[in-house]
Order: structure tokens, then sequence, then C-alpha cells
């Protein structure tokens, strides 16, 4: 934890332009549990563009909220993965203002809190690690929790997002519920996040069957995966709900197929972590203020919503 006094942002990745994210997916992880709404990538994909609305610059602080945090913190450092897609955090076309609903949840909080916020950019697979280390005081990248992950990590939940399907338009797949569909297939998706994990813990369902297993094919890179598919090499992929209904809108020849799990997403912390209560209380206050639904109406992600914010709740 770090007392600061300005805002800064450390790019560690260069500047990708808008035109080539388009056909990536959204921040590889595992999203909420809640409502299985289908207002989910509907807004974001009426444009190319990343969204510029100002919907935090106005939050005020909330005594109450801020008088929750340890005594002595004014600002905090986040980890945050970047690359993504719509409602993902992708640079806008100055190449440095960073852009995307983490990014938004993020500074609403923090107006809320009264402290500042130092960005450093990683990949998504290294952030959870580094909180152990102090390196980051919290991570935000769309992280779903988890009963494996509750197990070194604490969670403030403020989205629910999902696993989903997607896949080639020319496609005799339909909707996948059950991973015995999946045998023998090729099946693309981020290392390193929850969707991997599912996949791997499932690959015996195949053996069970006594058919052949289904191959998981993970790529860091999120562009790698949608070429993956488009050219043949995989047959499906496997990836957030709000990101690949947001992807498939804006590629030619891909269709989703149907959410699959639920679960909740958070901002993450180092397990035992005194930040939590008024993380929670901050995302109350922007529910109760009209800010939170303003943030999912301007990220096309209202069917992700929650009523209310949890302090680690198990996996559902």
């Amino acid at each position: 934890m770090r007392t600061l006094t300005r805002i800064r942002t450390r790019r560690f990745t260069p500047f990708i332009p808008f035109a080539l994210i388009t056909s990536a997916t959204l921040l590889l992880t595992a999203c909420g549990s809640g409502p299985t709404g289908t207002g989910t990538a509907e807004a974001a994909a009426t444009s190319d563009a990343i969204p510029t609305t100002d919907v935090v610059s106005s939050v005020k602080k909330d005594d109450a909220a801020a008088e929750l945090l340890p005594s002595g913190v004014t600002g905090l450092t986040v980890g945050l993965s970047v690359g993504g897609t719509p409602p993902g955090t992708g640079y806008l076309a100055d190449g440095k203002t960073l852009a995307g609903q983490d990014v938004d949840f993020t500074h609403a909080v923090a107006h809320v809190l009264g402290i500042e916020v130092t960005t450093e950019q990683a990949s998504f697979e290294a952030i959870l690690p580094a909180l152990d280390s102090g390196k980051y005081d919290f991570g935000v990248s769309n992280f779903g929790v988890t009963t494996e992950r509750l197990k070194t990590i604490d969670f403030v939940t403020y989205i629910n997002d999902g696993q989903g399907f997607a896949t080639r338009e020319d496609s005799k797949l339909s909707k996948i519920t059950d991973l015995r569909q999946l045998c023998g297939l090729n099946v693309a998706t981020g290392a390193g996040t929850t969707f991997e994990a599912t996949l791997e813990e499932n690959k015996h369902v195949c053996a069970d069957a006594g058919e052949t297993a289904y191959k998981v094919q993970t790529y860091s890179e999120q562009g790698a995966i949608w070429s993956s598919l488009q050219q043949g090499r995989s047959d499906i992929v496997m990836s957030t709900i709000n990101g690949l209904r947001y992807a498939v809108a804006h590629q030619e020849g891909v269709k989703f197929l149907n959410e699959y799990h639920r679960l909740d997403v958070g901002f993450a912390f180092k397990k035992g972590t005194e930040l939590a209560p008024a993380f929670q209380a901050a995302v109350n206050s922007l529910i109760a203020d009209g800010t939170y639904a303003r943030i999912l109406k301007k990220w096309g992600t209202t069917g992700s919503a929650i009523t209310k914010s949890e302090i680690s709740p198990p996996e559902r």
C-alpha cells in the first residue's frame, strides 16, 4: 500500500491501434454470477469507436466510505491488463489515454474514497500473483471469483459476467451445455484464465465417455485467439460473455453460441486486506447514486449489473 500525491500511468506495452484490437476478445477472464440478461454488449457494439462519455469526473467523495480506509491511505497502485475491445481496456486515439469499463470503475471508486490511483500495466496472468508481493495494492481486469482464487485472494464484487462460447458462422456447433460436446475439437482461450482452468479440469469427461479429448489452445495475445478460429486452427473460442458478444458483432463469419457459466467479478486484493470494506462501500455508493448504471450503460453491459457489492462471496 502506498501513499501517493499524483496520478501516473506506467505503460509496459506498446500502443495498439483500435483498428487492430477490434478483432480481439475482451479481457481474458471469467466473470459474474447473477442475472442472465441479454443486454451485455449491445450498446458498445453499435460503434467501432471506444466510448468516451465522461461518467466519472462528477462523482463526489463519500465520507462514510472513505472513513473505512486504513489510516493514512491517500493513494493506491492498481495492476491492470490492457489490450481488449470495449468493454475491455484499450487506448484512445492519442495512444496514451486508457479507456474501458474497468478503468471507469477504478476511477469512480477512487473519487468516492478521495484517493489517487497509479495504474501499472501487466499481463493478465501476472497480476494476481503480484498482489501477494505488494507490487500492486489491488488488481482490476475482470477477475472472476472462483473457489481456487479465494484461497489466496480477497475480492470486492462490482459486476457479473461469465464464460461463453463463439465459433465460425459456418460451424455446425450449437449451444454448448456440456463440455463433452467439445470432445475431439480444438478450443482456443486465454492463458491463465478461468476458461483455461475450467477446460483443463474437465478434460476427463471425454475419456469417461470413451471419446477423444478436446485440445486446449491457450494464447496470451487476444488477437491470436480470433486468428486461430478464423484460420481454422481452432474450432471454438471460450471467453467472456460480454467480450464475445462484442467481438462477433464486429467480425464477419463468426457467431456467439451461448452463455455457459456465470461468476461474480471483483476488484482483487491480497488475502486479508484491510481495503475491502472501503471498496465495498464505494461500489454500493456508486450503485445508490446512479453512477453504476451510467457506467454499465456506457459500455453496453447492463445485463451484467449487480444490486449490491460483496466481499469474497463463494463461487456460484
